[in-house]
């Protein structure tokens, strides 16, 4: 393309992770050549950015979304620009926080009217919509490019990468779905969310439907779904009440027109500028509605977050799961088990805050609470009691002094419904609305309900896990049995949930009549006599529901091998990249969800276990290497924890900007 460089590279990915890689390049460079000659001189950085979504926002954070949309972490958590002193210093931009400060005061030209509006109200302890985060993220890339380092240059190309193959001498041509090829010295794959495959079951629904002229909306991102296609005032079945569940359900009520209001308000409040956790909500419908049916393993959707002041609670410190803890199996030369070695340490800090919440805020709930926590806290000492013995010996000195209503069910917090049995969905609906407000009430309480504050723990505890389990820091068998296998789903329920806002919401729409729940344990099937969708709970006693649309309120599978992505499929076609395989307890091999690689920075092990030196990885496909790697880098909050999780993928990007540059 006649560019005279030293180094050229391709960032596949256009989105929040190719950005921090640009940015990690930027400030590296600078920092690397102080003076750097001009981009006419021998000495040079070209980057080639390669993505069909806009740069900076990429797929997910588009600006022109729906702003129902909300981000699930509040203005103050994400930024795209580190914060760590010992990386070489941006060249340019912000976190969130401070960019949403600034447009408040001196907004940029580019800045719409939609989004000055939403800017205006927005604090830094509200949730932004996804569009305005979008915006950020553009922002900051527009801010970038207005900062180059000399030497370098950057290129966009606004269409997908089909391929990418060995050119020899150390190069790679990538292949475009328009132009192309570039031939360049490396690669970094941040590919960000993908469609997949569907499963078998899904591809007999859509199948199905086909057959008999029904609707079914397969796992998508919201934003590119056309909710217009489904139909008002009929059933429709909804199958996931996880975060995507509330996107659904904002496009179909708030979306078509309905207004939320304050209960007695006679309509003249807004639902959305009611505080969560104060006021009860009524739903005013438009008639445009459909009658939605949610359905999900638990019954419930996933718990809302607390009313805090930062994204952990000040209140909540951890004891027992520390870095300093976990980090000593490494320096013993011992991989931990999580069952066995972590999760207990975590159990641990969950109990303390719990009870140490209980007798702070209810006393008269506790015999001697002085005495209980004393003996509670020498009761949990690690080592103190054998492995079997300490949660024995605590639930006894916690049958001794905490009244029966008021102890700790620890797995029913993620399932309300388990055990229950119900005489009708009218039934149902009553124990989700009640559940739905119970939690909204504990919300607002914050740092002063003890359910809450366990829950505070147990993320506290996320933030350590993830530091703990990097790059094979547990086995293989308790990666796939444990952590992804049942402390995943528990923790995401509790942890990672809507505003309390939303929980408030839906309880309006279930006493307004357009939402009810089908119950726990639903299976989903075809009456091909019936001409529908159905749904059946176990353990509701008056039958399935029928519905003649089905809604898959689900993310597209994160999963490299039925990613439907010409790129990353002609690499595993290939050979120059796998999936990594993991040994369950029983010795039997498992295809993760995630590709081998080999750190550090993160390189991709191809099917005959060489490294592929020039390909990085960086995001979501790292998923077998890493946990948590969908949420954005954790901006640095004054007085609050900082954990070296928080800003991994920043660091992560940097190590790949360095290796690039010092190749």
């Amino acid at each position: 393309m006649g560019i005279s460089q030293s180094i050229r590279t391709a960032l596949i990915g256009a989105g929040p992770r190719g950005t921090s890689v640009l940015e990690r390049l930027l400030a590296n460079w600078r920092l690397m050549h102080p003076t750097a000659a001009g981009s006419e001189g021998p000495a040079g950085l070209h980057i080639d950015v390669v993505d069909p979504y806009p740069a900076g926002a990429g797929h997910v954070w588009q600006p022109g979304q729906s702003r129902l949309y909300l981000m699930n972490t509040q203005s103050f958590y994400p930024t795209v620009i580190p914060e760590d002193p010992e990386l070489a210093a941006p060249v340019a931009g912000s976190t969130f926080d401070q960019w949403r400060a600034a447009q408040q005061d001196q907004p940029l030209a580019s800045i719409t009217e939609e989004e000055r509006a939403e800017l205006s109200g927005l604090g830094s302890q509200d949730f932004p919509s996804r569009a305005i985060y979008g915006r950020y993220l553009c922002s900051t890339l527009d801010d970038l490019l207005a900062h180059l380092p000399e030497g370098v240059t950057v290129q966009f190309h606004r269409t997908a990468a089909t391929g990418v193959r060995p050119a020899g001498n150390g190069t790679f041509d990538v292949d475009l779905q328009d132009g192309g090829p570039l031939t360049v010295g490396s690669v970094v794959l941040a590919l960000g969310h993908l469609e997949s495959r569907l499963n078998a079951e899904q591809r007999e629904l859509r199948a199905g439907a086909g057959q008999l002229g029904l609707l079914y909306l397969p796992p998508a991102a919201p934003a590119d779904v056309d909710w217009s296609v489904v139909p008002a005032g009929q059933p429709v079945l909804v199958r996931g009440m996880g975060l995507n569940f509330f996107d659904v359900m904002g496009q179909l009520t708030e979306g078509r027109g309905g207004k939320f209001v304050a209960a007695g308000s006679g309509g003249g409040a807004s639902g959305s500028a009611a505080s969560a956790g104060t006021t009860e909500l009524e739903y005013i419908p438009s008639g445009e509605e459909p009658l939605i049916i949610a359905a999900s393993r638990r019954g419930t959707p996933y718990r809302a977050k607390a009313s805090l002041a930062g994204y952990y609670p000040s209140g909540v410190t951890l004891r027992y799961c520390t870095e300093a803890a976990v980090g000593r199996f490494a320096a013993a030369g011992i991989t931990p088990g999580f069952d066995h070695d972590l999760w207990p340490l975590l159990q641990r800090d969950a109990l303390w805050a719990y009870y140490s919440t209980l007798v702070r805020t209810r006393p008269d709930a506790v015999s001697e609470p002085g005495e209980f926590l004393a003996l509670l806290q020498e009761t949990m000492r690690p080592h103190a009691h054998s492995v079997s013995r300490w949660e024995a010996d605590a639930e006894a000195l916690i049958a001794k002094h905490v009244a029966p209503a008021q102890r700790l069910n620890l797995p029913g917090l993620a399932a309300p419904l388990a055990g229950r049995s119900f005489a009708s969905r009218v039934d149902v609906d009553a124990a989700v609305v009640g559940y739905l407000l119970d939690d909204a009430r504990r919300s607002a309480l914050g740092e002063d309900d003890p359910v809450k504050m366990t829950i505070g723990a147990l993320h506290h505890g996320r933030a350590v896990l993830k530091s703990a389990v990097a790059d094979g820091g547990i086995t293989d068998e308790s990666w796939v049995a444990g952590l992804r296998g049942w402390f995943e789903s528990f923790v995401e329920g509790l942890a990672s949930g809507p505003p309390a806002l939303r929980a408030e919401q839906l309880a309006a729409l279930a006493k307004a009549g357009v939402v009810s729940f089908v119950g726990p344990d639903p299976k989903f099937s075809l009456d091909r006599t019936a001409g529908t969708f159905t749904a059946a709970s176990p353990w509701v006693r008056d039958g399935a529901v029928h519905a003649r649309t089905m809604i898959e309120a689900l993310a597209p599978a994160n999963r490299v091998a039925v990613n439907l992505s010409p790129v990353l499929e002609q690499l595993l076609a290939d050979g120059l990249v796998r999936s990594r395989l993991m040994m369950t307890v029983e010795g039997a091999p498992v295809e993760t969800s995630g590709l081998d690689v080999s750190p550090h920075p993160y390189r991709p092990v191809g099917a005959n276990g060489s490294v592929a030196e020039g390909l990085y990885v960086l995001g979501l496909q790292l998923s077998a290497a890493q946990w948590g790697t969908a949420i954005a880098a954790e901006a640095r909050q004054q007085g609050g924890p900082v954990y070296r999780s928080g800003q991994r993928t920043l660091r992560d990007a940097d190590e790949i900007a360095r290796h690039i540059l010092s190749r």
